[in-house]
């Protein structure tokens, strides 16, 4: 064999390699649509998954919505690693955790959506930190044209046991997608605990800025008691009438947060905000089914996020169903 022969073998050797290497270790996905919103999804995988960090649920990372040619996910986070907490995309959950005070360092405490965790030596949990998984459960998934269905399956020894289901569906003729959860408490012990969804929006790579724009109830405004605690309020941020717009584009490190938005009622009815860019005419309308616990409320210069927190209690045995509606609309760009 000549050299340029053996040159070229080595070439389509390593070539062919790398190709192996690069499928076998590429997050899975999938894609459902029903012919109006088409959305992909990462799904869950203890080994090559995109997301395997201990903050969020894994289920219904939504790295991209397309409606009429306008896009309402997407990456706002600068620096990717599977096992960063924040390195995820789309309205993700995350579930407070369960067992956390009671465990000493090296005993397990356990997070829905995640699995058993390992506890270190701290004052407190803290959701940045990124936890050793000691038990991953068992994660199945389901995936159909207009949905595609999450459950995951957790047996602990800490007592706490669960079997959580989680599906992304697409309502038929309709610019609409749900999130329904269906969550069963298989273990000795009560979970108690709250859920938020943290949406990430990113509306046509809009940055944060005047173009983008928050409804929320007429009655809701800021808590004036909790201004210690908020952040970029009255200077980067203004809220009136349920308004909520911004004043300028964000600068890198700059925040608006709210740990709670005050004059939501204790009724589902009142569990809902929009969102729009007034610069490309994409909305987003959001519903959900459960009286609210708080609303949250984060911002950064490339995400924009309203969290509504809810509170689950089981016994042993109980099960809880919610759902949460989001209505996507386009409308002309500048239009009051």
């Amino acid at each position: 064999m000549g050299n340029k022969m053996k040159l070229s073998f080595a070439i389509l050797l390593l070539s062919t390699i790398w190709v192996g290497f690069t499928v076998i270790n590429t997050p899975p996905e999938a894609e459902i649509s029903n012919g109006l919103l088409d959305v992909r999804l990462y799904l869950p995988d203890p080994e090559i998954g995109y997301y395997r960090a201990s903050r969020f649920d894994w289920s219904g990372v939504i790295s991209s919505l397309k409606f009429e040619g306008h896009e309402y996910f997407g990456q706002w986070f600068e620096k990717y690693d599977p096992k960063i907490n924040d390195a995820i995309m789309g309205p993700v959950d995350e579930f407070g955790p369960l067992g956390y005070e009671e465990a000493d360092p090296g005993e397990t405490f356990v997070k829905i959506g995640v699995g058993g965790l390992r506890k270190v030596e701290e004052k407190g949990y803290r959701f940045m930190f990124t936890y050793d998984i000691t038990n991953p459960g068992k994660w199945t998934v389901s995936s159909f044209k207009d949905r595609i269905e999450f459950t995951h399956v957790l047996q602990d020894d800490t007592g706490y046991a669960y079997r959580y289901t989680k599906t992304v569906s697409l309502v038929e003729g309709k610019p609409q997608m749900l999130l329904s959860y269906r969550l069963k408490n298989t273990g000795t012990k009560t979970i108690n605990t709250t859920t938020y969804n943290h949406h990430f929006f990113v509306l046509d790579g809009e940055p944060t800025g005047p173009n983008i724009q928050f409804r929320f109830p007429a009655e809701v405004h800021m808590n004036t008691s909790e201004e210690g605690n908020s952040r970029g309020f009255d200077t980067l941020a203004d809220m009136e009438a349920g308004v909520l717009k911004f004043n300028r584009k964000l600068d890198k490190g700059e925040q608006v947060y709210s740990p709670g938005l005050q004059g939501f009622g204790n009724s589902p009815k009142d569990h809902q905000f929009s969102l729009e860019n007034t610069k490309t005419g994409a909305g987003v309308r959001v519903k959900g089914d459960k009286a609210l616990e708080k609303m949250v409320f984060w911002a950064n210069p490339s995400a924009y996020c309203a969290e509504p927190y809810i509170r689950l209690s089981l016994l042993p045995g109980e099960t809880v169903t919610y759902q949460n509606e989001y209505t996507f609309y386009t409308r002309d760009p500048g239009r009051k």
